[in-house]
């Protein structure tokens, strides 16, 4: 069965884009964390339908980094927007909130990355489709697999709750019950 499509916006007459569950990691580690993430949010509410926001927990920076800890958090929705649109929009969310890249893996006002949309996969130089890294990160798959269990890794073939349950494993870590 296909996905549902969406008529195009602008003037774009007879153009159907299908209407995807997208999921976007949410942080930030830098002055007021959850009126960011707030923010963030409050942004991505215009821009997609049907969304749920996990819990937002603190989490310590990758690598053990000499910086502020983390808020973290995710959401899904759905959209009709293409990738590289939806990750323009992210990355203007991100810019108006104030964040800089000063250098790779900097403290940073709010960042939001796109993990998944549909079952859609990407390799370009500007984006990624899945994120390259959330399969190994706690702080993205605990919140996520909070609000979308079943979502599937188009790479993988497996849901965030298996992911998340052999991210746990691997690392030693005591699997709680996941509703």
């Amino acid at each position: 069965m296909a996905p549902p499509t969406q008529g195009g916006a602008n003037g774009e007459s007879g153009v159907e884009r299908p209407i995807r569950r997208v999921a976007v990691g949410l942080g930030s580690n830098l002055g007021d964390r959850a009126s960011h993430l707030a923010f963030a949010t409050d942004e991505l509410r215009l821009l997609l339908s049907d969304v749920v926001v996990s819990t937002f927990v603190e989490t310590p920076p990758e690598h053990n980094a000499p910086q502020p800890l983390f808020l973290n958090g995710a959401l899904v929705g759905l959209t009709s927007d293409p990738p590289p649109r939806l990750l323009a929009r992210l990355l203007d969310i991100e810019r108006r909130r104030g964040r800089v890249r000063s250098y790779p893996g900097a403290p940073r006002t709010l960042d939001l990355d796109l993990l998944l949309v549909g079952t859609v996969t990407v390799e370009s130089e500007s984006l990624r489709l899945p994120h390259p890294r959330f399969r190994s990160r706690l702080f993205v798959l605990e919140p996520l697999a909070e609000i979308a269990p079943t979502m599937v890794d188009p790479v993988t073939g497996l849901s965030i709750r298996t992911l998340l349950e052999r991210l746990r494993q691997a690392d030693g870590l005591v699997s709680p019950p996941l509703l």
